[in-house]
């Protein structure tokens, strides 16, 4: 860690606040590590509680100043003017692991405190000084600086996968799941499932009730797809766009995405808008011939989707499960072909 070089320290380490727990913990350890100290600790935590500098924070006390200031400890325990009560977990552990002084910066970030940065230096090394302290402060603004940052990019990140209105994973990052998900059939076998839902009814709701009303029905359902999409570990449950949902399962055996499918099924008829799920299902381990990419596995359960709606299925149509000449199996096969005659194909094999 740079800080741990600026100031001269042996070792440094950067904790956060997790509020939710109640705890300040450790997210590294850099430099001369005690024997207890990993360097990406997966249990290293405190209690909050023995970190007044973090837990008593008051932006309104630092916002006057600028910034809140870094402090000095030492071994031989708290600095002049700080009440003991406050230090005297770091100075045991200072002792403890044969450091003779630390400077502690808070880490704020939007307003709140986020964390620490913590630099020590051995027994018998020079003892950081007030200038550190106001070096420490520096550098702990360019941490929260670059944090904020690495935030925003993973906010990015996030919405480009994430759809806006449902929280749930949107159609690009159903094809990037699924693209490695078929690498893994192809070269190991893992089974690979995909439930495709259509939502009955929006199009009423949004004409008669509004569209507002319908976002509300859409968000309900993504609810309720996400409930039933924890049935199967690892799935991703997700809005591919307008009315259309689904689920991909990686490992999970056929049944169980079907009763998860069955489930949904159930739940979404019990919805107080809308008319139901039309949901369809192609899974790797029934027949349905050989899956060498994430198309044919979409055409498959557009396919059983398109059939269960048709037929106003009030269950999951799954394909494959008709014998040898399953008509999901069928149709998703079939060439697609110009409409003549006036009679238009509604069923849609994507991408």
């Amino acid at each position: 860690m740079g800080a741990c070089r600026a100031l001269g320290g042996s070792f440094a380490a950067l904790s956060v606040w997790e509020r939710d727990l109640g705890r300040l913990r450790v997210l590294v350890n850099v430099g001369e590590r005690a024997p207890d100290e990993a360097e990406f600790p997966e249990t290293e935590a405190y209690p909050v509680h023995q970190f007044p500098e973090i837990t008593e924070f008051l932006h309104e006390r630092w916002a006057g100043g600028g910034e809140p200031n870094a402090w000095v400890e030492t071994a031989e325990g708290p600095a002049a003017g700080r009440r003991p009560g406050y230090v005297h977990q770091r100075v045991a552990a200072l002792r403890r692991r044969g450091r003779g002084c630390c400077v502690v910066a808070p880490i704020v970030l939007n307003g709140r405190a986020w964390g620490e940065l913590y630099v020590a230096r051995p027994v018998g090394a020079p003892l950081f000084d007030r200038s550190d302290a106001d070096f420490a402060t520096v550098l702990a603004a360019v941490v929260a600086a670059g944090i904020a940052q690495a935030e925003r990019l993973e906010e990015a990140r996030r919405l480009a996968f994430t759809d806006a209105l449902t929280g749930l994973a949107n159609r690009r990052a159903v094809d990037g799941r699924l693209d490695e998900a078929i690498e893994r059939h192809r070269a190991d076998g893992v089974v690979v499932s995909l439930v495709v839902c259509d939502l009955n009814g929006l199009k009423r709701v949004n004409d008669t009730l509004g569209h507002a009303v319908g976002d509300r029905l859409l968000e309900r359902f993504g609810s309720v797809l996400s409930l039933c999409g924890a049935m199967l570990p690892g799935a991703l449950a997700a809005r591919l766009g307008g009315d259309e949902f689904c689920l991909v399962a990686v490992g999970p055996p056929a049944d169980d995405v079907v009763r998860a499918a069955d489930e949904l099924c159930r739940r979404a008829g019990e919805l107080e808008l809308g008319d139901g799920v039309a949901c369809g299902v192609a899974s790797t381990e029934d027949p349905i011939g050989p899956v060498r990419s994430a198309r044919r596995l979409f055409r498959l359960a557009d396919a059983a989707q398109y059939r269960a709606k048709a037929m106003r299925a009030v269950k999951p149509v799954v394909a494959g499960r008709e014998g040898p000449d399953d008509p999901v199996v069928q149709l998703a096969d079939t060439p697609a072909a110009e409409p003549s005659g006036g009679e238009r194909r509604r069923f849609r094999g994507r991408r």
